[in-house]
């Protein structure tokens, strides 16, 4: 065992440069949240809010799939953001419960049951849990369970898509006795559009099963979605992408971004010797940091956004149906920096398109094929999900018929495996459960 000394170099993650790379990855809001968190802390940094009037093309609840604006500005109205009054499923069904003429221990257990509904209105506790659970007679949950499946919506209170039909049906049709009892022991045929089984089962024309059918499909297998209300959240962009005459212009949504400045007052101070300096020299510091890191950050979103347009322009001209293959690897390469830079700063961002409003990643499709040019697995999507809408109802097209077109007709290769994998992705039923006939 020997103590020597060794010379090496190694990469250090100072907290600066990890502070720097999570900035990267900030959203617009958080980026906001973060520099009035820097400027609580900092007494160098002031603050100027921006007084822009806010004023995207549409508000639009956030979601995974893309969100298009219409084409038209409007105006952001405070009292948009005021909490509603309007009544949600619980609450809808407990005013309900409130005025039942019933002993005060029923409604109890009827509270219990309302509370312990899911979001679609079912109730996912059996007989047995209730009695366990709330201590009491089997009978008395069984009682509850009828109160609460005589309220409104008709189907609230079922323990399943056959028992909910099965209520909607008796209220709303309670002399459809042949309706009921397909509902009861024939729904897996009439999912799966068997409709000549169940014309033979019943010794009926397939015109009549066509009129049960119809009728099954008329009822609401989630009663209460319509009255169950999530608070609503809206997209900010981060980037904003416009049309000017035939150019396409980038910009960054800076409107909730404060501008920081440095606070005047403790100037003097700086270039004293005693501990009030030292204190503001390493506060000084900070706030150079903060404004360097800003203006990196702002300039590599411009960069990949600039290629991004650049090697997607056919997609701003003409829709989904027109993204090209592009990877993390290729931007990075064009801009010279590492892929993983590309992937921080493209994470959590949102872009606003004439085409719509996405999530900025959505632009970052892998390449289908082993051709020089390629097919993204967005526009294979697009096409997919085209192609099906458009299709004979009485004939849909098999995953291998696909396949064959997309071959044929638009010369892309795509197996039946992979078809099916995308169908499933974007929640389109197989072609027999697709059929809108079966005659």
């Amino acid at each position: 065992m020997k103590l020597e000394l060794l010379q090496k170099q190694k990469m250090v993650m100072t907290p600066d440069l990890n502070q720097a790379i999570t900035m990267l990855q900030y959203s617009t809001v958080e980026m906001e949240q973060f520099i009035q968190e820097q400027a609580m802390e900092n007494p160098l940094i002031e603050l100027e809010e921006n007084n822009h009037e806010i004023s995207f093309k549409e508000d639009v609840p956030i979601s995974k799939s893309q969100s298009n604006f219409s084409s038209h500005h409007s105006e952001v109205n405070p009292l948009d953001y005021l909490k509603s009054e309007e009544k949600g499923m619980w609450e809808h069904l407990l005013q309900q419960a409130q005025f039942l003429d019933i002993e005060e221990t029923e409604r109890t257990i009827l509270r219990y049951l309302i509370l312990n509904l899911d979001e679609n209105g079912y109730l996912p506790l059996s007989t047995l849990e209730i009695s366990q659970l709330l201590n009491v007679p089997e009978q008395e949950a069984i009682s509850a369970i009828d109160l609460l499946q005589q309220l409104e919506p008709a189907g609230v209170g079922a323990r399943g898509l056959k028992e909910c039909l099965l209520l909607q049906l008796r209220t709303y049709h309670p002399n459809e006795r042949m309706t009921e009892q397909v509902i009861t022991d024939y729904l897996e045929l009439v999912a799966n559009n068997k409709w000549k089984e169940i014309a033979s089962c019943f010794k009926i024309s397939l015109e009549e099963v066509k009129s049960i059918v119809t009728l099954i499909q008329s009822l609401d297998p989630k009663p209460c979605a319509d009255i169950y209300h999530v608070p609503v959240r809206y997209q900010v962009p981060d980037i904003i992408i416009e049309k000017v005459k035939d150019k396409y212009t980038i910009s960054l949504n800076d409107k909730f971004t404060p501008t920081i400045n440095m606070n005047k007052q403790y100037t003097s101070y700086l270039g004293q010797n005693n501990e009030t300096s030292h204190y503001l020299k390493k506060h000084y510091q900070k706030y150079l940091w903060l404004v360097n890191s800003i203006e990196q950050r702002r300039a590599t979103i411009l960069k990949i956004t600039e290629v991004m347009v650049d090697k997607q322009i056919d997609f701003l001209n003409n829709g989904t149906a027109s993204l090209k293959p592009l990877t993390l690897k290729d931007v990075a390469e064009e801009i010279d920096v590492h892929e993983s830079t590309v992937s921080r700063a493209t994470k959590n961002k949102v872009i606003q398109t004439p085409k719509g409003t996405f999530e900025l990643r959505m632009f970052f499709s892998s390449k289908l094929g082993k051709d020089e040019i390629g097919t993204s697995t967005a526009k294979v999507k697009a096409l997919l999900k085209q192609l099906v809408k458009n299709e004979n109802k009485r004939k849909p097209l098999s995953d291998q018929k696909i396949s064959a077109y997309f071959s044929d007709q638009e010369g892309v290769k795509v197996s039946r495996r992979t078809i099916s994998k995308y169908r499933e992705e974007l929640n389109i039923l197989s072609s027999s459960k697709r059929k809108g006939s079966s005659f």
